[in-house]
């Protein structure tokens, strides 16, 4: 990694760590610091699960027990087993901690409206503008791949979706009864792999191979959700996939792909997959592409 980049994102932490109050034991002129008050926010009017909400942040389960057994203490939070499955903890705001979280984004917003304040129009929109960009690179920063079994809920949740968007998107429908299969088996090692991609631990995408000994392999159930659109994922997902096929020994990756997916043809365009013949009887696909690795 390049030290310039290093030195920026270190001297942007360091400013706006100052800038929001982050080393202050008072956060927002509470009496608690930072992590209490977002754990607090986080909660939110309808509770949670704790894994969810340690999964979302990125914590261990020992620190966020600690927070929540301080909570507790203050009167701002109940903690109990979940219906259902004793195993499965939920956090509910008390009506103390509803009314504080109402404080919180008073605050919140008063603390925006103070670092904004001396800025000029032109240098508010500037700002405005900068932080969405940042926040979004951070968001793509923060997604996670993993190779796992396509008959996980998360895999089995991803492909749904995908055909979902699939059949909404066609000019006929999409039937997966009549489309070539990919079966988990076929996605799953030493037949292929399937990859999940997780922001804050839930599933934003999924892709799966599937190998052909020495012919050339499949690249199949490539999916982006809409709601992280933007962020590169697609091109990262396939470099993955792509990294995983060369390990495995591939020389040759194909796709086919339907014609109403045109973000994604221009994706396969970008990552240097080139236009070839018919080369399966896919009845969904329009253009058909291959890469030599």
């Amino acid at each position: 990694m390049e030290r310039p980049i290093i030195e920026r994102v270190r001297s942007f932490n360091r400013t706006v760590t100052e800038g929001i109050g982050v080393l202050d034991d008072h956060f927002l002129g509470r009496n608690r610091p930072l992590g209490e008050s977002r754990i607090l926010w986080e909660i939110g009017a309808d509770g949670t699960e704790v894994r969810a909400l340690r999964f979302r942040l990125g914590l261990d389960s020992g620190y966020i027990s600690r927070v929540l057994r301080s909570l507790e203490r203050q009167g701002l939070v109940k903690v109990r087993a979940g219906r259902g499955d004793g195993r499965v903890r939920q956090a509910s705001l008390t009506a103390k901690g509803r009314a504080e979280r109402t404080v919180l984004d008073r605050r919140s917003d008063k603390l925006a409206e103070r670092i904004v304040a001396p800025l000029s129009d032109p240098q508010r929109t500037a700002l405005a503008a900068a932080m969405e960009k940042v926040e979004q690179l951070l968001q793509a920063s923060m997604v996670r791949f993993a190779i796992e079994d396509p008959n996980t809920a998360d895999a089995r949740w991803c492909i749904k979706q995908y055909f979902a968007e699939l059949d909404a998107r066609f000019d006929r429908g999409f039937d997966p009864g009549a489309s070539i299969p990919a079966t988990a088996q076929e996605m799953t090692l030493p037949h292929g792999v399937f990859m999940v991609a997780r922001l804050r631990g839930r599933p934003v995408g999924c892709g799966g191979l599937r190998y052909h000994g020495k012919a050339p392999a499949e690249v199949k159930r490539m999916w982006i959700a809409a709601t992280t659109r933007g962020l590169g994922l697609g091109a990262r997902l396939l470099a993955e996939l792509e990294r995983h096929a060369r390990e495995a020994g591939v020389r040759v990756l194909r796709l086919e792909t339907n014609r109403a997916l045109k973000e994604a043809i221009a994706l396969y365009r970008r990552s240097g997959y080139v236009e070839v013949e018919r080369f399966n009887d896919e009845p969904y696909a329009h253009h058909w592409f291959e890469k030599h690795l």
